[in-house]
């Protein structure tokens, strides 16, 4: 695959990465509240123990030191919660290859079961939902590239503060190289259309221009990605643990992990391949580090964006078999674990999910933000 279809981006000042590694959020108005903790135990607002989880503040976050922006006035950095309350859109991507020698089999059911889940539970109307499948006889709901491009736009045209947005792709995921010294491994992550061999791939990058940037402060965007190296598809730069603290990657773990599992039988679309291998742990460690600074420099946003991958970068996702139909195992487990508790925090559920998959699949589910995050419920 070629490189040219990758928007090239200059990084913002490497100065404000360092307000984004270590400072609370705390409300616009300064006041102090000692109970904001990142994606903890404790919330914005104090509730009885063992309440349900929050929801989120009004008011505009801010976080981190002022600092002087390229126009030469102080910049302070914020965000803002959505309160979900305005409009809702979905888009929603299957692509099983149909008749190709990388063939899936539960994707498009992916796209339809996150649809009818959306419109059943959270208050979606079918009318502003779309679905790319691949066995659509509409030229124009077919998941190519410029169709894929152009709904990605559609998702976020209008977008305004307090909107729900929700963007689902199912299908083959793979990695190429990085060329804006964002990544901590070294790679791109991508995602395939079905006319991927003639018309390329669509990088992480691009995807996070269209879907992360354009979005205003109060506007929430809810991604998932099942599919191969998906851990970072959307270039989102706080990326949370089980137990709700933010992680630094480990690359030697992750190399392993890779190599590891280029090897399971039921990878979602490993077209990629695990490439880290192409790069030594000494130089992966030194670039890591680099790029967690650039991507918390360039890749923050005054929205609420919210990521779910099926897995890690280095890992492979599984097209899988549940109840007697073909799934993504992660789509799979988002609904299951939705579906028997709609009261969790972003935390809980990433737990939920990765207990549902656990002991059936090696993959290890992730979550990631666009901002620092508080304990709060998951509402799209």
């Amino acid at each position: 695959m070629g490189l040219d279809d990758i928007d090239s981006q200059e990084p913002m000042l490497l100065l404000l990465a360092l307000l984004l590694a270590s400072n609370p959020v705390t409300p616009a108005n300064n006041t102090t509240n000692e109970e904001v903790v990142i994606l903890d135990n404790t919330v914005v607002h104090p509730h009885p123990r063992g309440g349900p989880p929050m929801r989120p503040p009004t008011e505009q976050q801010n976080y981190g030191p002022v600092f002087q922006g390229q126009s030469g006035r102080e910049v302070q950095p914020y965000f803002q919660y959505s309160q979900c309350t305005g409009k809702k859109k979905a888009l929603a991507i299957g692509i099983n290859y149909v008749g190709q020698s990388n063939e899936l089999k539960g994707c498009i059911n992916d796209a339809h079961n996150i649809t009818n889940f959306l419109v059943s539970n959270y208050g979606y109307n079918k009318a502003d939902t779309v679905m790319l499948t691949d066995d659509a006889t509409n030229p124009r709901q077919q998941p190519t590239r410029e169709n894929i491009l152009a709904a990605m736009q559609w998702l976020v045209r209008g977008a305004a503060p307090n909107d729900s947005l929700f963007f689902h792709y199912s299908g083959h995921g793979g990695q190429t190289k990085d060329l804006d010294g964002d990544e901590a491994d070294g790679f791109d992550e991508v995602i395939y259309p079905v006319d991927y061999q003639e018309a390329g791939h669509i990088v992480d990058d691009d995807m996070h221009d269209i879907m992360v940037k354009s979005l205003p402060a109060g506007c929430r965007l809810t991604a998932i990605f099942d599919s191969c190296h998906s851990g970072s598809a959307l270039d989102l730069p706080y990326v949370y643990s089980t137990q709700g603290k933010l992680k630094e990657p480990n690359l030697a773990a992750e190399a392993g992990q890779g190599l590891l599992s280029a090897a399971t039988s039921y990878a979602r679309g490993d077209i990629g391949g695990v490439v880290s291998s192409a790069m030594s742990i000494f130089k992966m460690a030194t670039i890591g580090k680099e790029a967690e600074r650039i991507s918390k420099a360039t890749k923050t946003s005054p929205a609420d964006c919210i990521s779910w991958s099926g897995c890690k970068d280095s890992q492979t996702s599984a097209d899988a078999q549940e109840n007697g139909q073909a799934t993504g195992a992660m789509s799979y487990a988002f609904i299951a674990a939705l579906t028997e508790n709609k009261e969790q925090s972003f935390q809980q559920l990433l737990v939920s999910i990765r207990e549902i998959l656990r002991g059936k699949y090696s993959q290890k589910p992730q979550l990631s933000c666009s901002h620092p995050m508080v304990r709060l419920t998951t509402t799209f």
